[in-house]
């Protein structure tokens, strides 16, 4: 008999399914595409101007706008503190401090008047006549007008103080049919509003933007004079209201009233 043959078994294996990856390749792509963003937005700020830069380093050094008010070592919250009329002059010496400091204006210092009115504190900006924080004729600040308002709107930005902005011009009459200077004191004073919202100062801040051509003429006397040109900046008194009256003004009675209760 012929030997046997070996018996010989074949096991076929079913083709599996493509099993799917595992989601880790996911987020290493994620952490991939973060740090480009990242490294882009280095580049575009190294390469932005000076006005972004300040807005930018402003917003990381005080994110929530509070800070200690001057002097009285009262915290505030929200925006910042609240200046009450009687700290007005501490206020005013703070801010004629960030001026001469300012290594941009501190040479400018000279056409930064601070005044006290019964409105609030008024920060004047007094032109020349090669035309000092505007350009002559136009609503737009020239660099020097950027640098001061862009200070000023640093310090601003930190109160709950609203604030009134006003254009104001000489009394020489504007080259032009239609444009005048009612137009160009109120685009200035707007101009001013801009550029002090992007660098500090809350919308919710601002309660009025005024235009007056050359009807509150700085020196009557001299209507045609270049400090008659100005932008200004009042920083409002808070409003007092009832609740913060002192209780014996309340109370207080008129002599006819005395009588009748003495009756």
């Amino acid at each position: 008999m012929p030997p046997a043959q070996p018996i010989i078994i074949l096991k076929r294996r079913k083709a599996h399914a493509h099993r799917p990856h595992g989601g880790a390749w996911k987020v290493a792509y994620a952490d991939f595409v973060t740090a480009m963003m990242a490294f882009f937005l280095v580049l575009w700020l190294m390469s932005s101007s000076n006005d972004v830069k300040e807005a930018i380093a402003g917003y990381f050094s005080n994110p929530k706008g509070s800070t200690k008010t001057i002097g009285t070592g009262m915290v505030g919250s929200g925006h910042g503190i609240t200046v009450k009329k009687e700290e007005m002059p501490s206020l005013k010496k703070k801010l004629e401090m960030a001026v001469r400091q300012h290594p941009k204006v501190s040479k400018l210092k000279e056409h930064v008047h601070m005044t006290l009115t019964p409105e609030g504190l008024r920060v004047d900006l007094l032109e020349t006549d090669k035309g000092m924080f505007f350009e002559n004729g136009r609503a737009d600040p020239t660099e020097s007008g950027r640098d001061v308002l862009i200070a000023l709107a640093h310090e601003i930005g930190k109160l709950n103080n609203s604030i009134m902005i006003e254009g104001h011009t000489d009394s020489k009459p504007y080259d032009g049919p239609i444009y005048s200077n009612w137009e160009l004191s109120a685009d200035r004073a707007n101009s001013a509003r801009r550029i002090m919202q992007l660098n500090g100062v809350h919308s919710d801040q601002i309660s009025e933007i005024r235009g007056f051509s050359d009807q509150q003429l700085r020196l009557p006397a001299h209507p045609e004079d270049p400090s008659n040109r100005r932008v200004s900046i009042i920083i409002a008194y808070p409003q007092v209201s009832e609740t913060d009256e002192p209780t014996d003004s309340k109370t207080k009675t008129t002599p006819a009233t005395e009588k009748t209760l003495q009756k």
